[in-house]
């Protein structure tokens, strides 16, 4: 008996079928989790599989195995990603102090679940406010795990990210994209694509949908048509704004540590804004726990009937 989660594909694609192999095997018995929602499959696989003689049974742990895939089934059935935005605040909402001072607001176990938070996402999204405020290294520093190899994509409208930033430093060893206008000219972009970073030709926000910036959902799209299905997004405030005021956030991973800061301090979402309160996004707890000091809660979207992002 072979247990799967996902439906044996039957097409060509990178590797032969799936289900051909499992046939060739020999295999009487395949325990599907759940099916695939992908059009060159959906049920195919099942079908080739019983018309083989294989005993089919479809259906085992059905909701664990749709959350594992809920990426590839965003992918499949949207065209985009599934996206997580990572919030570390205190009890008031902020990141960071008026003067910038934000390291560390949570302490050491918080750090290193939102490193291994890290690790079940094929990218990880920053805006280049963050990538000019902290030079991130957006690398997964758990032992082990130091070779996960995710994509690091910065939202840059105006190709600010500095050439001597870490990111750019590393970008022939970790995969490093920067998401800027349509428009540019081949010599801005040269020095950057010198360094080994993938250029992501995205095009300007709607007047009226953002401030400034990039159109997030096409954004997102280029980035699943390049394989992604999990993104986390880290920050900062004018990015978490863009995506939740696009209807992109699915899930919300919020580190809260216990301490106060004030109104002086910077918030971790820029205004929306909201008119009128029914279009707050708004998010059902999932899940909850300590870690140290400090919690982590989880949260899904509540979907309307008819989301931006879908």
């Amino acid at each position: 008996t072979a247990y799967v989660t996902l439906e044996p594909c039957s097409h060509w694609g990178r590797t032969p079928p799936c289900c051909d192999a499992l046939i060739r095997a020999g295999v009487s018995r395949v325990v599907v989790a759940t099916g695939d929602p992908d059009p060159r499959v959906d049920g195919r696989g099942l079908q080739r599989l019983r018309d083989a003689g294989v005993a089919v049974e479809l259906g085992l742990l059905g909701p664990e195995a749709r959350a594992v895939n809920a990426g590839f089934a965003r992918r499949i059935t949207r065209g985009l990603p599934l996206v997580t935005l990572k919030l570390a605040t205190t009890l008031d909402g902020r990141i960071a102090t008026a003067a910038g001072e934000s390291k560390w607001i949570t302490g050491p176990a918080a750090r290193r679940e939102a490193h291994a938070l890290r690790a079940r996402h094929d990218a990880m999204l920053v805006g280049s406010g963050t990538v000019l405020a902290d030079d991130p290294e957006l690398t997964c520093r758990i032992p082990g795990m130091a070779r996960v190899s995710l994509a690091r994509v910065v939202a840059d409208s105006r190709l600010r990210t500095p050439l001597a930033s870490k990111l750019v430093a590393t970008a022939r060893e970790v995969p490093t994209w920067i998401a800027t206008r349509t428009n540019r000219r081949p010599s801005d972009l040269a020095p950057y694509l010198a360094a080994g970073v993938q250029i992501l030709s995205v095009p300007s926000a709607r007047p009226g949908v953002a401030r400034a910036g990039l159109d997030l959902g096409a954004l997102l799209g280029a980035m699943a048509q390049r394989g992604v299905t999990r993104v986390l997004a880290e920050g900062g405030a004018g990015l978490a704004a863009g995506l939740l005021r696009g209807g992109f956030v699915n899930r919300l991973a919020w580190f809260h540590a216990p301490g106060i800061m004030g109104g002086d301090g910077l918030p971790a979402v820029q205004p929306l804004p909201l008119a009128p309160l029914s279009a707050m996004p708004k998010f059902h707890r999932v899940a909850s726990r300590p870690l140290g000091e400090d919690w982590l809660s989880e949260f899904e979207e509540v979907e309307a009937a008819c989301s931006p992002g879908s």
